[in-house]
């Protein structure tokens, strides 16, 4: 597109959950609701409009061995594109992909730095591996190189309890988290279990990833707190093959990896019910492909979540979580154009029609 290129957008823009627009014009890369004057090189694009997808749990530059090489971080991140999603939280990756950045034709992605987990505690070639009475230190190191978020291994299975367990102490974790906010980041967990739940809701944190272990116990703890939850349902379909495998040396862990499983969906409406804030993530990146974000949000109607709070989970409710903007006067021209009303039948994110990053059409 030159610089003089204009882009309208008309039908059906989708501002905000009930706010709807006839057409936005994107020139510059910027949004704007006011015909530009004297405008040429017009492209109209028409359409059910919303924001770009957010999936807010992902891993661009890793699979399941590690860090990948740049050709192979440009393949997840063009088919986290193409799936509609153009923002990304990265839940935690070794690989260095600040050289997306400068790549208009692929998402924005708001970094976690590297996972922080405890010593032969997570999968190898992860994380940082440490110990506790270097947390702070490390959450510091992460929080200065992220995009304003630090993650944490907050439980995994411990192979002498043949179970899952706590990865730290509730002083260490305070402390983190504590100095996680000095330095202006906010702390995510990965938590499969009950275990560690409670520690670090009441040490202070923000979000965490997973949340299988949460009961009528530790609900109405993050709901008093505003602690977010990305439920990464389908990555939770794993579960019963992960739990096959570990069956004849980890029993206990396999059992109880099975029940996490058997009640996902109860957990997910319970925490919805409750009133606390569900956004979308895939988990893709680890042993998932990328690009699953459309059924992602149609997991969380499984789950009970209402189509538009589900909708809203990966667009308008999860850009303003995140801190980014949706479809509004001046903001980057990042949407995703589909055929028919996403608000009737969420299945239709599985089909984009056309989809803009900065105003450039890209797929």
């Amino acid at each position: 597109m030159s610089d003089h290129a204009v882009l309208r957008v008309t039908g059906r823009v989708l501002v905000g959950p009930e706010e709807v627009r006839d057409e936005l014009w994107v020139v510059g890369g910027r949004i704007t609701f006011d015909r530009p004057a004297g405008a040429r090189d017009v492209r109209t694009v028409h359409g059910w409009a919303l924001p770009g997808l957010v999936d807010a749990h992902c891993h661009v530059g890793l699979d399941h061995h590690g860090a990948v090489d740049d050709a192979t971080t440009e393949k997840q991140a063009r088919a986290d594109r193409d799936a509609g999603a153009l923002l990304l939280r990265d839940a935690g990756s070794p690989a260095d992909t600040r050289w997306t950045d400068d790549r208009e034709d692929l998402p924005k992605i708001i970094r976690a730095g590297r996972h922080i987990a405890r010593t032969r505690r997570y999968i190898r070639n992860y994380a940082h591996e440490i110990e506790p009475a270097d947390l702070v230190t490390y959450v510091a190191r992460e929080a200065r190189r992220g995009d304003g978020w630090v993650k944490l291994v907050g439980d995994w299975i411990d192979r002498d309890a043949g179970d899952l367990t706590a990865c730290w102490p509730r002083a260490e974790v305070e402390a983190a988290i504590a100095e996680a906010h000095r330095l202006g980041a906010r702390v995510t967990a990965h938590c499969f279990a009950e275990a560690a739940l409670r520690d670090l809701v009441e040490a202070g944190i923000d979000c965490v990833e997973h949340a299988t272990g949460l009961t009528e116990d530790t609900i109405p703890l993050f709901a008093q707190r505003g602690v977010a939850i990305v439920p990464t349902l389908v990555n939770i379909a794993t579960f019963p093959a992960l739990a096959a495998g570990g069956q004849e040396k980890f029993p206990r862990w396999s059992a109880h990896m099975n029940r996490l499983y058997e009640r996902r969906y109860d957990t997910v409406r319970a925490a919805y019910d409750a009133g606390i804030p569900v956004f979308v993530g895939t988990d893709a990146g680890g042993g998932l492909a990328h690009g699953l974000v459309a059924g992602e949000v149609e997991e969380l109607t499984k789950a009970g979540i209402p189509p538009l709070e589900a909708l809203s989970a990966t667009t308008w409710g999860a850009r303003t979580w995140l801190g980014r903007p949706s479809l509004e006067e001046g903001a980057p021209g990042d949407l995703v154009v589909y055929d028919e009303d996403p608000r009737a039948d969420v299945r239709v994110l599985a089909a984009p029609r056309r989809i803009v990053l900065d105003g450039h059409v890209v797929g």
